[in-house]
């Protein structure tokens, strides 16, 4: 399948299920990530998000509850 036919069908899909799809296409990549070479400016920017993060892990919301406010959407 080519990635415009996959990308029509993937259009066809409830914004639950994109997001499914979207976590299941992000766990393939992290399983090759030694693949994946990231530029000084991705990694930089991967460092602020983390310092953020950590100076406030109370300011967002955790995945599970993203997850449940989506599938309560429908």
């Amino acid at each position: 399948m080519e990635t415009a036919e996959i990308s029509t069908q993937a259009k066809k899909l409830s914004i639950s299920e994109k997001i499914l799809l979207a976590e299941e296409l992000w766990d393939s990549i992290v399983e090759e990530q030694e693949k994946l070479k990231l530029t000084d400016a991705q990694r930089h920017e991967l460092d602020r998000r983390i310092a953020d993060y950590n100076s406030s892990p109370q300011s967002g919301s955790s995945w599970e509850d993203v997850k449940n406010r989506l599938k309560n959407a429908k």
